[in-house]
């Protein structure tokens, strides 16, 4: 568990790193500029590592999976090699998505406007720019997102229906609340990256489907980053009994 949490923590401080500073500076300085390099950059790492962060937290499940399923065999099937192993294949299969993406989006011509409606660099407000045929692009991106949200939300969503069988199937309560604890930081992880994700779906019809794509951004490439770390340190007992006195002293 620790080591994919791991990687996740890296994967989120990278997915910051990319977005956020140069947010930050443009809100500073008031001038929205970014140069045409720095754009390109900025779109391959943001593919590379939300992309890897979907897998990641499919293979967080499938450890918890194993983990509450079949606790014996544990340490056989979820071994330091294998979950390198898995970690490695998620890493390869990122970079090769990114690196295509962004090689499809350095032919395009761009010269509509100089101006991203967006707050960073991505793909779709790119595509908006160029001059160029975008169908290559927009089939890469079609066939890249359903791969990317299908294979993970399936395997999330399998895992923890075997997970949820095992559990009402435990007769000690104390077991079964412990079962559900070791699943509740990674239940809710999952809520928060998926639901940001599909926010612009559940947008009012009349904002602009541009619009609805900027809020959901912002939301799963600096938010969810940011509370990835809380949500997995409510795990730890003293975070736990410093969040329930500052909650005891509210009431007072």
């Amino acid at each position: 568990m620790y080591y994919f949490l791991s990687n996740l923590s890296l994967i989120d401080l990278c997915q910051s790193t990319v977005i956020t500073p140069k947010m930050l500076v443009n809100f500073v300085t008031e001038k929205n500029i970014i140069s045409y390099p720095e754009c390109m950059t900025q779109l391959y790492f943001f593919l590379l590592f939300i992309i890897a962060e979907s897998y990641i937290l499919a293979e967080m499940a499938y450890d918890r999976y194993v983990a509450i399923c079949n606790p014996l065999l544990y340490n056989t099937i979820m071994s330091y090699y294998t979950c390198f192993q898995l970690t490695a294949a998620v890493d390869i299969l990122c970079i090769i998505q990114s690196t295509f993406h962004t090689c499809l989006m350095l032919r395009l011509y761009l010269c509509k406007a100089n101006i991203i409606n967006h707050y960073f660099c991505d793909v779709f407000p790119l595509m908006e720019l160029s001059c160029s045929s975008i169908y290559f692009n927009e089939l890469l991106a079609l066939v890249c997102s359903s791969f990317n949200v299908l294979i993970p939300a399936l395997t999330i969503l399998i895992s923890y229906i075997y997970i949820l069988y095992k559990i009402f199937h435990i007769h000690s309560t104390e077991c079964r609340s412990k079962a559900f604890s070791t699943c509740s930081s990674h239940i809710l992880a999952v809520a928060v990256f998926y639901g940001s994700a599909a926010f612009m779906y559940l947008e009012p019809s009349s904002v602009s489907p541009m619009d609805q794509g900027k809020v959901s951004s912002v939301l799963y490439a600096c938010i969810v980053p940011m509370l990835n770390p809380l949500i997995y340190s409510l795990q730890n007992k003293d975070v736990k009994l410093a969040l329930k006195k500052i909650l005891d002293l509210r009431k007072i």
